[in-house]
């Protein structure tokens, strides 16, 4: 008897533990002519007349909008923290930026001026960069910063996880050449969109930063190198380094710290006058 109470009770508490709310939205993008998917996940008791912050939540190369819903991810960390996630889908390899060579890819208008409005009027948000948060995985990484560093009037933290944040040394890889053209020929564009190059973009105080990457990822060199030019910039960010490869067992880990460091400047910024 004891025992099916036991799992009884068991069966209940898994249930709710994946109380959150997924929707899987299509906004038509104009500057691409064409419905882009994400996905959205609302927290257990999601109420449309309160306002929830938003963390936008960027795959890697290759990947879509679903990544993040493996083994309930973002719901877990929706509910956790009681806010909004949004997984846009960008492409096989949009790198999140607009491609200056093929008006196929017009990511980062899309995600600045047509996914954030379209959340913001269907979604019960923090319309403000108080409430706004931005990261992702190696291309989403990338994506994340570039972002971020571009439109600090919409986003007041921002994280990357692995992220691709010089894609200079990696000149025949992940279909960046078909977004900016070929290295030898095209170095101005590959320069001026590559994340460690934007540092100069940054006004001071205007993000809250944290980047990770673990130290067996092929892209560990160029995030501490970040990391340093960072720290010689005197540009405040949190800088986690632990052992760990390019894959989901380290990003399924890494998304915490990201999603806990950018709850916790949400709870102190959101209701400051």
């Amino acid at each position: 008897m004891r025992s099916v109470i036991f799992t009884a009770l068991l069966v209940i508490t898994i249930n709710f533990c994946y109380a959150a709310k997924v929707d899987t939205v299509s906004v038509f993008s104009s500057s691409m002519q064409k419905e882009i998917k994400s996905s959205v996940v609302t927290p257990d008791g999601y109420d449309k007349a309160k306002k929830y912050p938003v963390i936008y939540l960027l795959h890697g190369y290759s990947g879509n909008y679903k990544d993040w819903l493996k083994d309930s991810v973002a719901e877990n960390l929706a509910d956790e923290h009681n806010l909004i996630i949004v997984c846009p889908d960008g492409g096989f390899s949009s790198w999140y930026f607009d491609s200056p060579v093929d008006k196929n890819f017009q990511y980062e208008t899309y995600i600045t001026k047509e996914l954030i409005p379209w959340i913001d009027k269907n979604y019960s948000t923090v319309a403000d960069k108080k409430g706004r948060g931005i990261t992702g995985l190696s291309m989403g990484g990338h994506g994340a910063l570039y972002l971020s560093f571009r439109h600090q009037d919409l986003f007041g933290t921002a994280g990357s996880m692995s992220g691709g944040v010089d894609i200079r040394p990696f000149p025949n890889n992940w279909d960046i050449s078909k977004r900016l053209g070929n290295y030898k020929d095209n170095q101005q564009l590959w320069k001026e969109n590559t994340v460690i190059n934007m540092l100069h973009l940054l006004t001071p105080n205007s993000l809250a930063l944290i980047i990770d990457c673990g130290t067996a990822d092929f892209f560990y060199k160029v995030n501490c190198e970040l990391h340093e030019k960072m720290l010689y910039m005197n540009i405040p960010h949190d800088f986690i380094s632990r052992p760990g490869e390019h894959n989901w067992d380290y990003w399924k880990n890494a998304v915490k710290y990201q999603v806990l460091f950018m709850s916790d400047f949400f709870e102190h910024n959101i209701n400051q006058r």
